[in-house]
This record gives C-alpha cells, sequence and structure tokens, in this order.
C-alpha cells in the first residue's frame, strides 16, 4: 500500500443523520407540554489521526454505529415511551454521545479516534450541542 502524504495528521470529519419522532415535554409549561414532532438532525464529529490510506475513520462505521444505537430505535416514535429522562434535547444529546462513544470504541478495524462533538438540531434554527471536553469535565 502506497502511504499516503497526509498520513498521521490530526483530522476531524463529521458525518449528519436525520430522524423523526414525536415527544412532549414533561413539567413543562407551554406549547411543548403538548405531543409534537421534530425531524431531527444529528451531527456526529470524530477526530483523530489518519492512517496510512489517510483515513481517520470509516463512515460506514459511523453509520452502522448511529443506525444500529440511535436510528432503529428512536426513529418515527414516541420518545417519552423510550427515554427514562425528560427528553429535551439537552438530554437526548448527552444520552446519544453516551452512545456513540461507547461503540466507536469498539470498532476493531479503526485507528485511535476520539467522539469530539455531538450536536442535536430539534428545529432547522435550534440545536443542543456536547462537546469531549463538556462530556469529560461532567464526569
Amino acid at each position: 500500500m502506497t502511504r499516503t502524504p497526509y498520513h498521521n495528521r490530526e483530522v476531524s470529519v463529521t458525518k449528519i443523520f436525520t430522524f423523526d419522532s414525536a415527544h412532549r415535554l414533561d413539567d413543562y409549561v407551554g406549547k411543548c407540554a403538548n405531543l409534537h414532532g421534530h425531524t431531527y438532525k444529528l451531527e456526529v464529529t470524530i477526530k483523530g489521526r489518519t492512517d496510512l490510506r489517510g483515513i481517520v475513520v470509516d463512515f460506514g462505521d459511523i453509520k452502522q454505529i448511529v443506525n444500529e444505537q440511535i436510528i432503529s430505535k428512536y426513529d418515527h416514535r414516541f420518545l417519552n415511551d423510550l427515554m427514562d429522562f425528560h427528553t429535551t434535547a439537552e438530554n437526548m444529546v448527552f444520552h446519544f454521545f453516551q452512545l456513540i462513544d461507547t461503540y466507536l470504541g469498539q470498532i476493531a478495524d479503526s485507528s485511535p479516534c476520539r467522539l469530539m462533538r455531538v450536536r442535536l438540531w430539534e428545529t432547522p434554527t435550534c440545536y443542543a450541542e456536547l462537546t469531549r471536553e463538556d462530556y469529560d469535565a461532567a464526569e
């Protein structure tokens, strides 16, 4: 295999997903206390050093993790029935970060990489974000 001139360089990669779910916010006064739905957009950013081919992590591996751990469980579902916490974007982004972080560490063929950021868009103008730094500080 020919080594790329960009071998062993620190690079961040991001993959974006969408899914549709319904929820309501309990213990909340306002419109969101009523049943409603969102088309969520989930951005997953991973950082690491490029391997001999110039790859940090295979986008297919990211897709597999997110599809198995998030999309297949929460797409077209009522989130309040599935989550044992208030279904705010802030709580959900923390939960999704934990899931992705756990399963990213189990990818056998990937070079060492770390989940750096998860951003969950609830609407086209509103999102919650959790970074590695904030996640690690919360532990």
